[in-house]
């Protein structure tokens, strides 16, 4: 008797020991299979989220039209000509980049774009800025400070062509490489200065007035008086491109030059120039203005007078300008595509931190948008 209750209490041992052991792994599996189903939903997430970023892209893709295409690709072949390939593969780099001024949609549109590009390509990139258009001592201020920060290459800007020159010493010094992205550095003072740049970027701004002034003379065939709003005297751009438009009018004398007034690229200046230009030139035909915010200002100071018939240009064709060239209510504006731009000033930025050097200036291919092909550019940036 005695050895069968031990037989029976070891066999009841033995199912308890197996239920507790299968009650002590039902939780473990449960975690499992949890951990399991998280990783299949985080899975399913991210193809959902790649799908969606594919979509995404193609529909951007579908909404550019056949006229960028092409321009694109003219932009791509010549930047592949003068700059070369991006490395598939280059050393950590970080970026900062001076612009002139956030008070200009302009500017605005570049950061976004650095910003941008930066994510695409992997360069990390910092962004900053003086206060306004003309305060070239707080631009200043903002490239000393960041030539003593940890800095590779810094892209820099200046509001007119010596503002930063002792910004970009300061760089020299620290080891800091420069590319002068745009308006130009006055690099004889620069060299003067004991300074140095390592490569430009830009565009040719006397080509911008002198396509603008071919453009407004086809318009008008039996001539007329023209006019210029030049933007911040000194400025580089200001001044290639007025020196374009006014060399390419006077070698025709069927076109009368009747002024050019700087206007800092203000708008309040610029429309009260307008005015000004219209009341003492009646019979004015068109207005070169050398950037956007200018022109659109002197599109309001006509419609304040309810004068029609004055042919406006700009350059940048920001969104609002070209809501106005839609409108007809600007004739044309310079334009190049400022997401390429941005794009390939960092590809020489990280070309330079890996050893390559620029001998020559890099040239931005241009476009002129107008009341002709401005509903073909859709997608263009």
């Amino acid at each position: 008797m005695k050895k069968f209750l031990a037989v029976l209490l070891a066999a009841s041992m033995m199912l308890l020991s197996v239920a507790c052991s299968s009650s002590s792994a039902e939780p473990e599996e449960t975690e499992t299979t949890a951990a399991a189903e998280e990783t299949t939903a985080a899975e399913t997430e991210a193809e959902e989220t790649e799908a969606a970023e594919t979509k995404a892209e193609d529909a951007a893709a579908e909404a550019v039209s056949d006229t960028v295409k092409q321009l694109y690709a003219d932009f791509d072949a010549s930047m592949q000509e003068q700059i070369g390939t991006m490395p598939e593969n280059f050393g950590d780099i970080k970026v900062g980049a001076v612009v002139i001024s956030l008070t200009n949609p302009f500017w605005v549109t570049m950061k976004d774009c650095y910003e941008a590009a930066g994510e695409k390509l992997g360069v990390p990139i910092d962004v900053q800025t003086g206060t306004t258009e003309g305060d070239t001592a707080s631009q200043l201020d903002v490239l000393m400070t960041m030539a003593d920060m940890d800095y590779d290459v810094i892209i820099v800007s200046p509001i007119d062509g010596t503002n930063l020159i002792p910004g970009i010493i300061k760089c020299n010094e620290n080891g800091v490489k420069v590319i002068n992205l745009g308006p130009g550095v006055d690099t004889a003072a620069l060299e003067e200065a004991g300074g140095y740049l390592d490569a430009t970027i830009t565009v040719d701004f006397a080509e911008q007035g002198q396509t603008v002034a071919e453009d407004m003379m086809e318009r008008l065939p039996d001539g007329g008086q023209v006019a210029v709003l030049a933007g911040l005297a000194g400025a580089g751009q200001s001044e290639g491109r007025t020196k374009g438009f006014t060399d390419t009018i006077a070698a025709n004398p069927e076109y009368e030059l009747v002024a050019v007034q700087n206007c800092d690229w203000d708008a309040t200046l610029a429309y009260d120039a307008t005015k000004a230009l219209i009341t003492e030139y009646p019979d004015l035909k068109g207005i070169f203005c050398c950037n956007d915010v200018m022109a659109l200002a002197a599109v309001e100071a006509l419609a304040a007078e309810n004068i029609e018939g004055v042919l406006i240009y700009g350059v940048d064709f920001t969104e609002d300008a070209k809501a106005a060239i839609i409108e007809g209510t600007m004739t044309g504006s310079m334009s190049y595509s400022s997401a390429r731009y941005t794009e390939a000033a960092l590809q020489m930025a990280v070309m330079l931190n890996e050893g390559e050097t620029f001998e020559s200036n890099v040239y931005l291919p241009l476009t002129l948008v107008s009341v002709d092909n401005v509903n073909s550019l859709e997608g263009w940036k």
